[in-house]
């Protein structure tokens, strides 16, 4: 089973990579549907690892976990 730290971690990447998505959509001229969608996958496997993470995320606690998650891919 995946943990909270990887689920967040893949949501964030996810995210981040929506960003040029829409950016590259919007100034074609299309609509940003493959984007619309990456972006609400992404907010959703960020809210299901924050919600089953005991006590949640600190803003605080981000670098150090993705600097793990990252670390133990890299193994």
């Amino acid at each position: 089973m995946l943990s909270n730290d990887l689920i967040l971690v893949i949501g964030i990447v996810i995210g981040v990579l929506t960003i040029p998505a829409i950016f590259a959509a919007v100034t074609g001229g299309t609509a940003p549907r493959i984007a619309t969608v990456s972006a609400v996958i992404s907010g959703a496997l960020v809210l299901y690892a924050i919600y089953n993470q005991p006590g949640g995320y600190a803003v605080e606690e981000l670098p150090r976990i993705v600097g793990s998650v990252f670390g133990s891919l890299l193994r």
